[in-house]
């Protein structure tokens, strides 16, 4: 690049220094990317800074260039994580030497050679998805073709009227009928000139506080966990569901036809890029399996699967994993007509409290791995699938996921399920044996079901789950 100087400067971490190559008009962004590739770091929750004592911090932008901090060849930068981020996972400390790395053979004097740092901490970093890692290579932009009426220039040209879209622009998705962003999108916009560490909601209280002695004899402001306001969730970790073929829901659903019996089932599949949905992702089912349970007309419970260990390690091999839950909630309505009755809707409820809870449980059991998040971990892709009577009174499946929020009170065991509205789902009163934060929600409507009943259970809080937004769908 003409009137670039190329430059080596010197980062300072915690766990030794690196130097980092880069131009002095290049903006600090590529700054941020290059440290962080070169000391495989777990997250980019961290900060750089001109001084030793973390004053003079270089901000990460996609305008401002390096050259403008007065940064010169040789110098010294200083990295620190944010907000507490680990950037670092410890190595082992074990002298083990079954698998010796780079060829070196075990004896008297290699016995406690090992691979560089660098290798270790990467071992430990949560592996992503196929489908992540080809969505951060994309740059997400939705192209538009010129329009002949509007732009005034040439076909290579470029104006406002037919330059690239963000994929978080709100007109395009209302154009294309897209309720929610997808969540590579919303890492976009949030990441947009400036770096992000994602963390999980906790409703815990923050142990080894030594302040006071521990709940229920004391709490503080820095132990106590925020109160929460329950929000409809922007983006959704998967766009879309597809069935590959038909025949597996058919055998699926063989089994209510026959006994009248509801069903539950795992999803088999893989997760890949969404064509409709600027940077979406699919989840692609190809089998469906049955673990054991116990089935009847309005209950199912799930038995102990001796199988499914053999089961995942046999997935695996044919490059699949599970993806998520299927559940059948069908009434007939005509045996002779196949039609079945419709009961659920937006006068009644789409998921109960109760399948939100496990939605929720599966979610929580299937982690998302994500490199901006500071555990390594964010959100879930794990999908939910009802197959449920429609309004023309057909069977037909719906997917869903639950919101973050949802999935961090079923993790720390707040959200509990009701017993004559389904539709309803409560908050735990605080105990000596746990303390309960502050749940707080927004009634969107006025139905008949967000109206409390008249003898609430012992419950500090109720909400409607459809109506908080504590799902997402």
């Amino acid at each position: 690049m003409s009137g670039s100087k190329k430059m080596i400067l010197r980062v300072q971490s915690s766990e030794g220094t690196n130097r980092i190559e880069v131009l002095d008009t290049e903006v600090t962004a590529k700054l941020y990317e290059r440290v962080f590739e070169s000391f495989h770091l777990n997250t980019f929750g961290f900060a750089l800074h001109k001084d030793r004592a973390h004053k003079d911090e270089i901000i990460s932008s996609k305008s401002r260039k390096i050259k403008e901090y007065g940064l010169q060849h040789g110098d010294m930068v200083y990295m620190s994580p944010v907000n507490g981020a680990v950037l670092f996972d410890q190595p082992s400390t074990s002298t083990e030497t079954t698998n010796k790395p780079f060829g070196i053979e075990a004896g008297p004097s290699t016995s406690s050679l090992s691979a560089p740092p660098s290798v270790l901490r990467k071992q430990n970093v949560p592996q992503e998805d196929e489908v992540d890692l080809q969505l951060y290579q994309l740059s997400g932009n939705i192209q538009r073709q010129r329009d002949d009426k509007l732009c005034r220039h040439n076909s290579k040209g470029c104006c406002v009227h037919c330059s690239p879209l963000e994929p978080w622009d709100e007109n395009y998705l209302k154009e294309h009928n897209i309720k929610h962003i997808s969540f590579h999108s919303y890492l976009r916009k949030m990441t947009s000139g400036k770096f992000i560490s994602l963390d999980e909601l906790s409703c815990k209280i923050k142990p080894g506080c030594k302040e006071h002695p521990p709940w229920p004899r004391g709490i503080c402001s820095t132990c106590q966990p925020g109160a929460v306001t329950l929000n409809r969730q922007p983006y959704r970790h998967v766009d879309n569901v597809l069935l590959e073929h038909a025949t597996p829901v058919d055998r699926f659903l063989a089994y209510w036809r026959a006994t009248g019996h509801q069903r539950i089932g795992f999803l088999y599949g893989q997760y890949e890029m969404h064509p409709d949905v600027p940077l979406g992702i699919r989840s692609r089912v190809a089998a469906i399996y049955e673990p054991p349970q116990e089935c009847s007309r309005d209950h199912i419970a799930l038995a102990p699967d001796d199988k499914e260990q053999i089961l995942n390690e046999i997935a695996s091999r044919l490059g699949l994993k599970r993806v998520g839950w299927m559940f059948t909630d069908l009434m007939p309505l005509n045996l002779a007509a196949g039609t079945v009755k419709t009961i659920r809707g937006m006068d009644t409820h789409f998921l109960s409290a109760q399948e939100c809870i496990m939605a929720g449980h599966y979610q929580n059991q299937h982690p998302n791995a994500c490199r901006h998040a500071s555990s390594g971990y964010f959100g879930s892709k794990f999908v939910t699938v009802c197959v449920t009577g429609d309004s023309q009174n057909q069977i037909h499946l719906e997917g869903y996921q639950v919101s973050g929020q949802c999935a961090a009170l079923v993790r720390d065991e707040i959200l509990v399920p009701t017993r004559d509205a389904p539709d309803l789902g409560y908050i735990r009163d605080c105990t000596p044996q746990q303390y309960v934060p502050d749940v707080f929600y927004k009634a969107l409507t006025t139905r008949r079901h967000c109206v409390p009943p008249q003898t609430p259970p012992p419950y500090a809080y109720h909400h409607s789950l459809k109506h908080t937004g504590i799902i997402a769908y």
